[in-house]
């Protein structure tokens, strides 16, 4: 049983902190992992790939690249209809300021024995990440907000829109100058199995009834990406 407490006469369950817990250092950890694989150098996820093509183009750091990314498709979500929750707002500021605080504390390396351990983590830690935000239940974040808009507006699937989103994304960046290789392949293959598990792991009950929480989508909604 869920206990809850009352605010001027709205029962609140007491598990929303541990969901603006979750909210938060799933965002944070986003972008801590987002920065291990720019340290990393051996490839980086879709949006990573733009963001650092057009960091590298405007001299703008990464992690401020995709606040304005963010803030950008976020604005499209106006035409398609879409609204933002929480951690929809929240996905554009957070997830940037902890990349660029990361990539100030974390040097470049260049020995292939740190570079692939490196890699590595920031994959499984963005699978832990996308686990603690999406089950969190606060709205998906502007990217995939934009995916799945688009797959209501032109009646097309979620795996055609998601793939042709993310190859224009890759194949722009990568023009840019972003960084695509085998760990954007691992990336691919891994996040999948590694975001379903963590999901089951960072899961929050759902609130009882009569109580009141802040809306957001469910994670069945959100799809993998802030």
């Amino acid at each position: 049983m869920h206990r809850s407490t009352t605010t001027r006469g709205v029962l609140v369950p007491t598990h929303l902190t541990r969901r603006l817990l979750q909210l938060y250092a799933g965002l944070a950890l986003y972008g801590v992992s987002s920065a291990l694989l720019v340290r990393a150098g051996l490839g980086l996820e879709p949006w990573g790939v733009l963001h650092q093509g057009l960091a590298e183009r405007t001299g703008i750091s990464i992690g401020v690249v995709s606040i304005i990314v963010g803030a950008v498709v976020l604005l499209l979500w106006i035409p398609i209809r879409q609204r933002p929750g929480l951690g929809t707002v929240s996905n554009v500021f957070v997830v940037g300021l902890a990349m660029d605080g990361t990539l100030a504390l974390v040097p470049g390396v260049e020995a292939m024995a740190v570079r692939v351990p490196l890699l590595v983590a920031g994959v499984v830690l963005n699978g832990a990440a996308t686990g603690l935000y999406i089950s969190a239940r606060f709205g998906p974040g502007p990217r995939d907000g934009l995916m799945t808009g688009l797959h209501r507006l032109t009646g097309r699937s979620i795996r055609l829109v998601r793939t042709g989103l993310e190859v224009v994304v890759v194949a722009t960046g990568f023009l840019l100058g972003g960084t695509v290789g085998a760990g954007t392949v691992l990336y691919a293959l891994a996040i999948g199995p590694l975001a379903q598990f963590f999901l089951r792991v960072f899961a929050v009950p759902a609130p009882e009834q009569g109580s009141t929480v802040v809306a957001g989508a469910s994670p069945r909604q959100a799809i993998l990406r802030p």
